[in-house]
């Protein structure tokens, strides 16, 4: 099937690992160019690089810190700059601090709050009025399962994220009828460093090994395993591309059937 994503122009924010690469690499492959920003620069010109070798979609590199109130404008006029335009933003942001929801410090919830949501919808609003100019736009918000079924242990991001839900069905019903689409793509247990460190950390807290949390954790997951990043970057890719434009104001899930609700 032809996505149709040859020579469109995406964003992809913190990209440089895990669910955000897997994305980025995902549309590259389709032929889509694509602006991957991180903090840490040698780590982004590398997988730049990578991608590029494939001769593919063209990679771009943007060192980026969403937590820089200046980031939003800066990275919008870069990419313009590069591309020449955006017609695909892909939202991912790293994730809160793992913890009790009731144990969550005030000043931490307020600085992840303005990271993880303030800042996507900043750039969403710089990016959303060119999508309508040319009554056509994709925009993804990476998010995580824990908006359907909170996750243990992971409060911050069980709340934080869930305020992105709000935000992308509105967006949906307010734009779609321009060409616009807005969907969350939530993954489940994804094969991550960011995976690896829950598991870590919820090994630690509950006095047993890494390889028992994750074997305890695939039994609950009905494929019997976690999923892996080309698994989830397929699924983003397809998302954002010209054959998925019936879907919109949707939460897709990618997590092996984990979330038990119908």
């Amino acid at each position: 099937m032809d996505l149709g994503l040859t020579s469109k122009r995406a964003l992809v924010l913190s990209s440089t690992r895990g669910l955000g690469l897997s994305v980025a690499q995902a549309i590259a492959a389709e032929g889509a160019d694509v602006v991957m920003t991180g903090r840490d620069a040698e780590t982004l010109q590398a997988e730049v690089d990578a991608i590029n070798a494939k001769g593919a979609g063209k990679a771009h590199a943007i060192v980026a810190d969403l937590s820089d109130s200046s980031t939003p404008k800066m990275l919008v006029e870069q990419t313009r700059g590069k591309l020449g335009g955006i017609d695909i933003l892909v939202n991912n942001t790293g994730g809160p601090p793992a913890g009790m929801m009731h144990e969550a410090d005030v000043d931490v919830v307020r600085r992840q709050y303005e990271v993880m949501v303030l800042r996507v919808m900043e750039i969403a609003g710089l990016v959303i009025p060119e999508m309508r100019e040319r009554r056509w736009g994709r925009v993804l918000t990476i998010a995580s399962s824990g908006v359907i079924q909170p996750i243990p242990n992971l409060g911050l991001s069980n709340a934080i994220r869930a305020s992105l839900v709000g935000w992308s069905k509105s967006m949906a019903n307010e734009l779609s009828s321009e060409g616009l689409t807005f969907n969350m793509l939530l993954p489940g247990r994804i094969a991550t460093d960011r995976t690896r460190q829950i598991d870590s950390i919820n090994a630690k807290k509950a006095g047993k090994s890494v390889e028992e949390i994750e074997t305890s954790s695939m039994t609950q997951i009905p494929a019997g395993r976690y999923g892996r990043t080309d698994e989830f970057g397929s699924v983003g890719a397809f998302l954002v591309s010209e054959r998925a434009s019936y879907i919109t104001g949707s939460q897709i899930r990618c997590d092996g059937g984990a979330i038990k609700s119908v």
